[in-house]
């Protein structure tokens, strides 16, 4: 439990064979980016560059200098290796050409 005056905030980040999740305690006015840097992800994954990595709260995008509000959970966000309307329309065409046709 946060001590008062303080927050309870969560860090996240995921690859495909790690997770990292660490709940904080800051304090009032503490920024998304600070948050970040207390938690020790950018020492554990040091190829994260928040430089071009979007962040966010809850999967909407934040500004690194967003300030937290209790129970925050920050995320992390990695590139998407495909494009998820190619994956689609793959999945549509492979799933059409599988299909019997109708007699």
């Amino acid at each position: 439990m946060a001590e008062p005056g303080e927050l309870q905030v969560v860090v996240a980040y995921a690859t495909a064979q790690h997770e990292f999740v660490r709940p904080l305690r800051v304090t009032p006015g503490t920024t998304v980016g600070e948050a970040i840097e207390r938690s020790g992800v950018l020492a554990s994954f040091p190829d994260i560059n928040l430089v071009t990595q979007p962040v966010g709260i809850y999967g909407k995008k934040k500004a690194l200098d967003t300030v937290l509000r209790e129970r925050d959970r920050i995320e992390i966000y990695r590139p998407l290796v495909a494009d998820p309307k190619d994956s689609r329309r793959k999945r549509a065409a492979k799933k059409q050409s599988t299909q019997a046709p109708a007699a």
